[in-house]
């Protein structure tokens, strides 16, 4: 038990707290860490266990005088409360959540799919990818999905009876859950089950039909138009309203959820709504000035270099990037530019840069010994060229 954190410390009450205070204090957390509220989230749901667990122990008076004199070891059988173990999703026999059932009244202020709703239920949302282009995540566009999902059977309308009659169960009342009594180490408590006769349906059928085997729905495949808008990014995802699974007694029907995942483009970066690219361009151009053609998602379109370009300059183009998700404007795409130095050069090529760089005031140190090792042999040869 050394591993398990103290119970106030859990509800974060101090150990004089008030029953109220106690019930206020799980009220809260229950909320905040409900399975039905966090899906798919074991750190949430074993929160919302243990803080289940916490407010079980402290809102008994018997157990909770136990738990201050001895801690945790008064339930693992070696203090003064030779009970049994506790822990997962259940301690002592008890579900955790019975006593969120106990605080709330068997529901859940209306989250989807709780446990012990009477009323209609909300259908379970539905989950699918899709992967599109670069442009077309860019400019927006229109795909055809298809998803095998639960509709509702055309043969009994939905109602699960060949002959579309149904009678209301007489163990639960039409409500499709009953109310027990169960006796625990701390009391004895009121609990909701599931009616077993019903199924929690809530009503029975004495002709099942043939197609859905009374269950009033049947798997199908169903195609989907999912819009894409302009401006979408990759991981960002759709809903799709109605398109999920039917509710239960009357209740509405979920949503489809599309996870969209965008392929890279060979050449073009996407970063946010601006676009980049890396293009390389001659020495000459760099130097000069020139109009080159860059790859953009309008196309290929012209920029001018300016004279004097450096490598290692971004040039801006504007409105030329991606279209702003539900907004107006596009981002801009921004030219990254090499200048490429050449490796090999002929012997002309290289006269031609040592002269350029002559007329440019000399910086060739191997220029200059050059020049003045010319000039010590032209002046040798004038003087041994003299005529006696």
């Amino acid at each position: 038990m050394a591993d398990k954190r103290d119970y106030y410390e859990v509800l974060g009450v101090s150990k004089s707290a008030t029953d109220d205070e106690l019930k206020k204090a799980y009220r809260k957390l229950a909320k905040k860490y409900h399975p039905d509220v966090n899906p798919d989230n074991p750190e949430a749901e074993a929160k919302f266990k243990e803080a289940g667990e916490a407010y079980q122990i402290l809102s008994n008076p018997e157990s909770r005088a136990k738990y201050d004199q001895f801690g945790h070891a008064a339930f693992d059988g070696t203090g003064g409360y030779g009970g049994g173990s506790y822990g997962g999703s259940g301690f002592g026999g008890f579900d955790v959540n019975d006593i969120f059932d106990s605080i709330f009244g068997g529901g859940f202020g209306g989250f989807g799919g709780g446990r012990s709703s009477r009323g209609p239920q909300r259908g379970a949302d539905l989950r699918t990818s899709i992967e599109i282009t670069f442009e077309e995540a860019a400019f927006g566009t229109e795909k055809e999905i298809t998803i095998t999902k639960n509709v509702h059977c055309d043969d009994c309308e939905g109602t699960g009876s060949k002959s579309k009659n149904t009678k209301r169960c007489n163990v639960c009342n039409g409500t499709g859950q009953v109310q027990v009594k169960q006796n625990t180490p701390f009391g004895q408590f009121m609990n909701v089950k599931t009616c077993d006769k019903c199924g929690g349906s809530g009503k029975i059928i004495d002709d099942p039909c043939a197609t859905c085997r009374g269950k009033g729905v049947v798997r199908k495949a169903v195609k989907v138009n999912v819009k894409i808008p302009a401006g979408i990014n990759n991981g960002q995802a759709i809903s799709i309203a109605g398109m999920g699974e039917p509710g239960t007694k009357g209740g509405p029907t979920g949503n489809l959820l599309v996870s969209v995942r965008v392929k890279p483009h060979k050449i073009l970066v996407r970063d946010e709504f601006d676009i980049h690219i890396d293009k390389t361009i001659s020495l000459a151009q760099a130097v000069l000035g020139d109009v080159i053609k860059v790859d953009t998602i309008d196309g290929k379109v012209e920029i001018n270099i300016p004279e004097g370009t450096q490598s290692g300059v971004s040039l801006r183009m504007k409105g030329k990037g991606i279209q702003r998700l539900q907004a107006s404007g596009r981002g801009d795409q921004y030219v990254h530019i090499t200048v490429a130095i050449p490796s090999k050069l002929s012997d002309k090529q290289k006269d031609l840069l040592r002269q350029f760089d002559e007329s440019m005031g000399g910086t060739f140190e191997s220029n200059k010994a050059a020049d003045s090792k010319k000039s010590d042999t032209q002046e040798k040869k004038s003087f041994f060229g003299k005529k006696k």
